[in-house]
């Protein structure tokens, strides 16, 4: 479906289709379906505004959230600190810091900043870098269907050398979406002389980010080290995590975005 998209030169369709088939858009339309029928079939009515209602109900708890993203997401873990002192001496290696997002204006910077997943993403990449001392790359520019301005990248470079004093090795300011940081930053690194690249997005975005870089990599050479952040805190389920919540609904949308976003190819 990505490759239609783009075949088309209707990419920046993909938001607003995205609207449409992620929660609650699928399951509010249960609900009109069954007020619809209400009326002739009144038992099959009853049953689908039930099953739109607790679908609603737990697609904003954490623990359908937690419970999607291991199953159909399945992210890997993250580094241990074994693997983090390995990196130490890795030879031919960067840290490639995927973008998240951004707020085009703070008003309390008066500056263009990166949303709260961006600024995770970007403190953990600096933090690993300097843990490993391997060069850091960001790779971020203005997303599909997202007004124009400065980049990701412009902005992860000033956070990162003004806030973290930790200046970044690479920019990658073009691409658009996941598919295109890849075909973006693979050949910028290989043309450097990189062999191997530490991996830095979230949990859930993990799987189709290591899918789109292997695909971007011609040579079949590069070799991809995950560096998840923001992964599920695990252990036993609290009572509050079957209540809907702000946070269970986010973490819902993410993991059905990333799941149709895989089965499209982007």
């Amino acid at each position: 479906m990505n490759d239609l998209f783009l075949t088309l030169g209707i990419e920046s369709w993909k938001p607003f289709v995205a609207a449409l088939l992620l929660p609650p858009v699928p399951l509010l339309v249960l609900v009109l379906l069954g007020a619809r029928l209400m009326f002739r079939r009144r038992l099959l009515a009853w049953l689908l505004v039930l099953l739109a209602v607790t679908g609603l109900w737990f697609s904003c708890t954490m623990a359908l959230s937690m419970a999607l993203q291991s199953w159909l997401l399945k992210p890997p873990p993250a580094l241990t600190e074994v693997q983090i002192n390995e990196l130490k001496k890795a030879p031919r290696t960067a840290i490639v810091v995927l973008g998240g997002g951004r707020k085009l204006r703070a008003p309390e910077y008066a500056l263009s900043t990166l949303n709260e997943r961006g600024m995770e993403r970007l403190r953990f990449g600096i933090w690993l870098s300097r843990e490993t001392g391997l060069p850091l790359a960001f790779s971020g520019g203005v997303g599909l269907g997202a007004d124009g301005g400065t980049s990701e990248a412009e902005i992860a470079a000033r956070i990162a050398e003004r806030e973290f004093g930790r200046p970044l090795k690479w920019t990658e300011a073009e691409s658009r979406d996941t598919r295109e940081n890849a075909v973006k930053t693979v050949p910028l690194l290989q043309a450097q002389g990189i062999e191997q690249v530490v991996l830095v997005t979230h949990g859930y975005h993990m799987t189709r980010a290591l899918l789109n870089f292997q695909r971007a990599d011609s040579s079949g050479k590069l070799r991809l080290v995950p560096a998840p952040v923001g992964l599920p805190p695990g252990g036993r389920l609290r009572p509050g995590d079957w209540l809907p919540s702000a946070q269970g609904f986010d973490g819902n949308r993410l993991v059905w975005h990333e799941w149709v976003g895989r089965l499209a190819g982007a």
